[in-house]
């Protein structure tokens, strides 16, 4: 579950009153209390999949894992040598070696031959222990002269073997429901037996681009290219859903109802543009013929006409038509109730601390989300950072501070100022602007999942 800050909210106004064109947005919900009403309405799914661990990686356990067989299933030797009866080689020091004749020096994975009293069988790491051996001289203690060995060092029962489950117990319990799967998470359940695991469906969304002015490509004047909906559809996949990015829908009232009503098939449903006041506003209208506006109105920027509703039980978010804006509340709305509803972790996006180089405005009482571009100074700059390469064991790297500098602190129609930035500095609701020189978080969301 999403956890929230815990901001007041402000009335929202009824979402269904008739005036609200006229009325505008004159209250606006808290994002936290808006998040609250959205995610307050719906329920994780319990759909579940059955894939092969090929397909599985990032996806959540819809059950819990044990191991049905311990790794390693067998005793093995844990170093390159020979494989000995313990006893057979006490007293031995490098002026008195134990001699040992070999019974087999073909180092197989699973040696044939069995070690008898004084004998030795030659076994390489990861092999299994022949039958009668209990202990294993590293090769380093050991010289071969044709049918013997000296053994120039002592072993005692079990040195170097690996025991049976060293690695993974039988029944051993791995993994509970709702662990999302990693890389090596895969390759340890293929080596305790699994080849198959059931997780939660991907939960779907329906992304409907709206408005008479959009073109998928050459616009001419007055038409606008569309790309929200490619953003946002994109964006679903990669916090964890599966996306259908629908086509241009016009603002047409008909048009825009059955193309939301297509949808309620989809776990959540997404619009871009039309969520204003203006005449041509139409989607809020129709949600509330539908089902019901929750909100409509946050105090955020850039992107405060963002609208939250439910119709069928199924979510809807009704995202501005400029840019900035709908990335802003796709990031805000969106991708906490995907992953809500998918039994996904909601974590944090990862963090960059900065130094400002100017002013952010805000307006008090909003959370402001700036657009920003970090520059690191190091104390020898190059062309390429080969440190970036190589594991140098350090966090500094000689870097002397990062500075974060505004795109825009603006203007949600100017896509650049989001696509071309590394990340965004949140203001708070409680502060009317930051000042120069002070240190910030950059927040990389394009680079959480």
């Amino acid at each position: 579950m999403v956890v929230m800050d815990s901001t007041d909210a402000t009335d929202a106004g009824d979402a269904s009153d008739p005036d609200r064109r006229s009325s505008g947005f004159k209250n606006r919900t808290k994002l936290a209390e808006a998040r609250r009403q959205l995610l307050g309405d719906i329920s994780p799914h319990e759909r579940i999949d059955n894939l092969s661990l090929g397909q599985a990686d990032s996806r959540v356990l819809a059950e819990p894992i044990t191991a049905p067989r311990a790794v390693p299933g067998y005793e093995r030797a844990a170093m390159d040598g020979w494989a000995v009866q313990a006893h057979d080689t006490f007293g031995a020091g490098d002026r008195s070696p134990k001699v040992l004749q070999v019974a087999d020096d073909t180092a197989e994975s699973v040696p044939d031959t069995p070690v008898g009293p004084n004998e030795a069988v030659r076994v390489h790491t990861g092999s299994a222990l022949p039958d009668g051996a209990n202990a294993v001289v590293m090769i380093e203690q050991v010289t071969q002269v044709g049918t013997e060995i000296e053994v120039f060092d002592a072993v005692t029962e079990r040195e170097n073997v690996a025991p049976i489950g060293e690695d993974v117990a039988e029944s051993q319990s791995l993994y509970n429901p709702g662990h999302q799967l990693r890389p090596s998470d895969l390759g340890l359940l293929k080596s305790v037996g699994h080849d198959r695991v059931q997780v939660y469906e991907r939960p779907t969304v329906g992304v409907i681009p709206t408005g008479e002015e959009l073109v998928q490509s050459n616009p001419g004047p007055g038409e606008v290219v569309e790309t929200n909906g490619l953003t946002v559809s994109h964006l679903a996949n990669r916090w964890g859903g599966i996306a259908t990015y629908r086509n241009v829908v016009t603002d047409d009232p008909a048009a825009l109802r059955a193309a939301i009503q297509r949808d309620l098939t989809k776990d959540v449903v997404v619009t871009t543009g039309g969520s204003s006041v203006g005449s041509r506003d139409l989607v809020p209208e129709i949600i509330d013929t539908l089902g019901s506006v929750l909100v409509h109105g946050v105090a955020l920027k850039p992107g405060h006409p963002v609208a939250l509703g439910i119709i069928e039980d199924t979510p809807v978010i009704i995202l501005p038509g400029y840019p900035v804006a709908a990335i802003v509340n796709a990031v805000q709305f969106l991708r906490p109730i995907l992953k809500y509803m998918g039994h996904l972790p909601c974590n944090s996006p990862p963090t960059t601390t900065a130094q400002l180089s100017q002013k952010i405005p805000s307006e008090p009482g909003v959370r402001t989300f700036a657009r920003v571009r970090t520059e690191t100074t190091t104390a020898a700059d190059s062309d390429i950072d080969t440190d970036a390469y190589i594991d140098t064991n350090t966090d500094t790297k000689n870097v002397i501070s990062t500075i974060a500098k505004p795109t825009r602190a603006s203007g949600s129609g100017v896509l650049s100022s989001v696509a071309l930035a590394d990340g965004w500095v949140i203001v708070p609701e409680s502060r009317e602007g930051l000042d120069a020189g002070e240190t910030v978080s950059v927040e990389q969301w394009e680079w959480s999942t």
